[in-house]
């Protein structure tokens, strides 16, 4: 049937490796196939562009690497989050009707959409969504979206339809994925594409009307970007807070006002919602008219709203996502009119349709549940007050209980402004969350010391966003607090030969080397520093985890391999100063970092790891906390290694790295604590400071 096989290419192989096996989703520019990689037998999903299938052939070389742009673009993006998902090949195909077309092959997502979640929970009549869950959830997409506003990106297109859910019950825990990161925009941009398609009578938006931002409805009020994006994501967290579309409107038009009004914006409070003042402040500027009124990326407008609440507000462009048992702990109860009813249970069933990752068609707006009839409004505690659900035309919800009317009574009489946020971390840290993971590698190519994998948990902690730089450690050994660096290679059975080599690249001794990390350090003086600072070196644990996250990643940044991009280690550079210098060494990806020896902290975006630290593996080794031991096999919480010991850990690999193993997190070597070595430096953590009480 045509409806089910629209190209008519169920059971053809793509590219010689991918068969294709069902449909799963259509749009009015792509189509969406489940296939089956026969060379891995693993799912994937094909995109297919079927909208420009009728494209002029003498330009359809352009309109391909276009295409190979935005896959490119995909890529990198989704190499630095968990929640992009991630593309895996692009092409172009013919079908067997003669139809010429670009693809996309993409991961296969098991889950469902949000807004499949959202009509799923509008036919039980469930409740609206507390706002801690709302935070939860969306934090990972302001995460994600974050990564690409860094870069100066915006999505343009943030819907529940685009934001994909793999998980139980998305109310208490879940993982949330971003699609369809830019391929309309990318046509809707490209001018000759445009004209090209029009002659065809195709047209493509680059943006839903229900979930648009005035500036997408007429460039007079100003340009897109990042800050589209913030509008977007805040109409998706109103939907939550009040069970219904935050604009109101049956055609474009209508959209267009109800987005654009000036004193009429979509906030939590003006559809219904009692919250506390900071957190409709927060929305307020979200949801502002003009661009430049505000926030200017994703990261900024979700730490002010975590921070309305009194939550530990996450840092630009290092947004962790909680662990779900934080969730669990943080979902709050509802209150119905009779009795209170805890809302995070139930798991539901969001088993649907897998991603599909086409720009649909506008569809019907859904409207909200029928509180008025059931006599239904949910209350949660955020920052001392009560939040509450009032639909419009309905009767007041229940007043707040005594205990709570003296927090109303405070926040009603405080400034309109967010509360001021509550730093977890000192500046140049980020905080990563409490969590557990399965530590070392039970791969067959691991070595016996990263065996066996053995789960450990750890409480929240800060790190070093950069190796500590030259600069620094001079700074604080001419303060007296640091012992004095020098400029000499130490180590068990060194030659003379290698003295003479690295004792120049110790950093200390060049000035122009000052944000270059700090190296011919001993463990002692990494530890000292610390301290000075009122931090400590990580444990071997925490320096893992920071590294690699829960989701057992084969490195820092996901599982491509390693390229210049990604950190400086042994490249083309490396192998012509290793000439130079009578040193035999092997490039580990042939093209140059740009970098002979050590670089400067921070250079390498790309690979950065999960949680945010730039440089964990490469430019050099780093000194941890531990003595160094074998594993154990049994579950450990916060371990910290042997008790005593003749070497300390290092981790991460330095500047002459080789080998790809070396950059897996769960790679470790031991050194005597004493040596001084052009590739050994060091970075801090300390706990995160108490959060703040609030108000």
């Amino acid at each position: 049937m045509t409806e089910l096989d629209p190209l008519h290419i169920v059971g053809q192989l793509v590219a010689d490796k991918y068969r294709v096996e069902q449909l799963v989703g259509e749009g009015g520019f792509a189509v969406v196939y489940r296939a089956q990689h026969t060379i891995w037998n693993k799912p994937v999903a094909i995109k297919f562009f079927n909208g420009l299938s009728s494209a002029p052939i003498h330009q359809r070389a352009q309109f391909q690497e276009a295409f190979i742009q935005e896959g490119a673009l995909l890529t990198e993006l989704s190499s630095q989050t968990a929640s992009i998902v991630q593309a895996r090949d692009i092409g172009t195909y013919t079908t067997p009707d003669g139809s010429w077309m670009p693809y996309m092959v993409l991961e296969w997502l098991e889950g469902s959409s949000l807004e499949s979640v959202l009509e799923r929970e509008q036919r039980e009549q469930r409740p609206p969504w507390t706002l801690e869950a709302v935070i939860q959830l969306l934090g990972q997409a302001a995460r994600a979206l974050d990564v690409a506003h860094g870069r100066g990106i915006a999505h343009r297109d943030v819907k529940p339809a685009n934001l994909f859910i793999l998980g139980e019950d998305p109310r208490v825990s879940a993982t949330l994925k971003v699609l369809d990161f830019g391929v309309a925009k990318m046509v809707t941009d490209n001018t000759q594409l445009q004209a090209a398609l029009a002659k065809t009578g195709t047209s493509v938006t680059s943006f839903t009307p229900q979930y648009g931002a005035p500036e997408q409805f007429s460039r007079n009020l100003g340009a897109t970007g990042p800050w589209t994006d913030v509008f977007s994501l805040a109409l998706v967290a109103v939907e939550l807070l009040i069970g219904r579309p935050a604009l109101d409107g049956g055609d474009v038009v209508q959209l267009a006002v109800s987005a654009s009004h000036p004193d009429q914006r979509p906030t939590p409070r003006a559809l219904g919602a009692q919250i506390p003042d900071a957190v409709e402040a927060v929305f307020q500027k979200a949801l502002a008219l003009r661009p430049a009124d505000r926030y200017a990326r994703a990261a900024e407008f979700w730490t002010a709203l975590e921070a309305s609440c009194g939550m530990s507000p996450v840092r630009t462009g290092t947004m962790p996502a909680l662990t779900a048992t934080a969730q669990t702990e943080l979902a709050p109860s509802a209150l119905a009119a009779d009795a209170a009813v805890r809302i995070t249970g139930g798991a539901a069933n969001t088993t649907g349709n897998p991603a599909t990752v086409a720009t649909g068609p506008i569809g019907a707006q859904r409207g909200g549940p029928p509180w008025a009839a059931i006599g239904i409004g949910a209350a949660v505690i955020c920052g001392g007050a009560w939040f509450a659900l009032r639909g419009h035309g309905e009767s007041p919800a229940p007043p707040a209980p005594p205990s709570a009317q003296p927090a109303q009574a405070a926040l009603a009489s405080s400034a309109q402004a967010p509360a001021a946020p509550v730093k977890p971390c000192p500046d140049e840290m980020v905080l990563v969350p409490a969590g557990q993971y399965f530590q070392g590698s039970d791969a067959k190519d691991a070595q016996a010391n990263e065996k066996p994998a053995h789960q450990v948990k750890l409480g929240g902690f800060c790190m070093d966003l950069y190796e500590v730089t030259a600069g620094k450690y001079k700074a604080c050994s001419d303060a007296g607090k640091c012992k004095r660096a020098g400029t000499e290679v130490e180590w068990p059975n060194i030659s003379a030969a290698d003295k003479k080599t690295y004792a120049p690249l110790c950093t200390i001794g060049d000035p122009a080397k000052a944000d270059h990390p700090i190296n011919c350090v001993t463990w002692e003086m990494a530890n000292l520093y610390c301290k000075a600072y009122e931090k400590r070196l990580p444990t071997e644990a925490e320096w893992e985890y920071a590294t690699r996250g829960p989701d057992g990643r084969v490195y820092p940044w996901g599982d491509e391999a390693p390229t210049e991009k990604h950190l400086n280690a042994c490249g083309t550079e490396c192998v012509a100063w290793g000439k130079d210098h009578k040193v035999a060494l092997t490039a580990l990806y042939p093209a140059s970092d740009g970098f002979a020896t050590t670089a400067p902290v921070g250079k390498f975006e790309a690979g950065r790891s999960r949680f945010g630290p730039y440089d964990v593996v490469g430019n050099v080794w780093e000194w941890v906390a531990d003595w160094y031991g074998p594993y154990s096999a049994g579950e450990e919480n916060s371990p910290s290694g042997p008790a005593s010991g003749d070497k300390k850990v290092i981790r991460g690999g330095a500047w002459n790295g080789s080998y790809a193993s070396w950059l897996r997190p769960s790679f470790r070597y031991a050194q005597a604590p004493e040596a001084t070595s052009h590739g050994i430096g060091f970075r801090c953590a300390s706990a995160p400071a108490p959060a703040s009480a609030g108000p």
